[in-house]
């Protein structure tokens, strides 16, 4: 088995802003295997967050070249590399060849009945109230949208426009972190009143206790607080939901585990994905199967998407092809 391993860069459209950076292009990884011939494919997006970057990621997998090229296997992976998103690529990649080799689409793999089409979030990124308006009422035909909230003293004003804009929408939020808890618990009644059915990570992620026992109106959704090897019992005990992401397990094969687990913990689930390509997004389509609520709204949030890609269409999105991934 060969592999390859390149380092693309997608322009953003326009600005993506959250509470703690903006961009305006994102960087991502995308591993190749080759055996014989079949070819497998993976990307991913390396999370500055937790210090990635993707010459970090492709100094992991070159590490361990000889392992894969003699024919490591996704269940040699959680050994090799640690949960991230150079063990995304590479996990998703091995995902694809399989798929290929077999002759046998990916969810079938997975164990999966059928793979549907899903409902996705579009986000609107952090500006002005009145820009956010303006994006709201482009958007008001999308069933779900996501606002990335500053925690500033504009957020209100934003979910007001959001609300001005898009009034029937199904409306989701994003903290990134920027919260207090004193700020969230002022601002959770409002936004119950705007019709928010979510609020993602409002606390930073050390910081997050003050949630144990907190009545909140609205279901909380840990993000960057969880991560693989999380307490999910005790993430239960702060939070309703859990958002997994392949970049922060390590590919697929960890996520779906982290489902079932989260699930059993009693915990909803939420997908969501970095800046990338149809080709990041497309696995996750399996583990979006069921889910609360689904963000995969990557490619849309791109001047342009690789060819071919995921079909988003009729405010859906749509199983991937073969030539796509799996």
């Amino acid at each position: 088995m060969q592999m390859q391993i390149d380092i693309e860069e997608w322009p953003v459209r326009g600005v993506f802003r959250i509470a703690r950076r903006e961009a305006t292009t994102t960087r991502v990884l995308v591993v190749t295997l080759r055996d014989g011939d079949h070819t497998g494919r993976g990307e991913a997006g390396p999370i500055a967050r937790y210090g990635e970057t993707v010459e970090s990621c492709t100094a992991q997998l070159e590490a361990i070249r000889p392992n894969i090229e003699m024919g490591l296997t996704r269940d040699d992976l959680a050994e090799m590399l640690p949960p991230g998103s150079a063990r995304n690529a590479l996990d998703c990649a091995l995902w694809d060849l399989e798929a290929k080799k077999s002759n046998t689409p990916a969810w079938r793999l997975a164990g999966l009945r059928t793979l549907d089409p899903i409902t996705t979030a579009f986000t609107i990124s952090i500006n002005s109230p009145d820009v956010v308006l303006d994006h709201a009422e482009q958007s008001a035909a999308m069933p779900l949208l996501k606002l990335k909230l500053a925690g500033d003293d504009d957020d209100l004003i934003r979910l007001r426009a959001i609300r001005a804009g898009a009034p029937g929408v199904r409306l989701i939020v994003d903290a990134n972190e920027a919260y207090t808890i004193e700020r969230l618990q002022e601002l959770l009644p409002l936004m119950a009143a705007l019709h928010v059915e979510m609020v993602e990570q409002p606390l930073p992620a050390g910081e997050d206790d003050a949630l144990a026992g907190l009545d909140s109106p609205i279901p909380l959704c840990a993000d960057e607080s969880a991560h693989l090897d999380e307490d999910l019992a005790a993430l239960a005990s702060k939070y309703q939901a859990i958002n997994i992401k392949l970049d922060k397990t390590g590919g697929l094969t960890a996520a779906l585990d982290l489902a079932r687990r989260a699930r059993e913990a009693g915990l909803d689930i939420m997908v969501g994905c970095m800046l990338g390509t149809s080709l990041a997004m497309a696995p996750a389509m399996l583990l979006a199967q069921g889910a609360r609520w689904v963000d995969l709204d990557g490619p849309l949030l791109l001047a342009e998407d690789r060819e071919p890609g995921l079909v988003y269409a009729d405010r859906l999105v749509f199983p991937p092809e073969a030539d796509v991934w799996g």
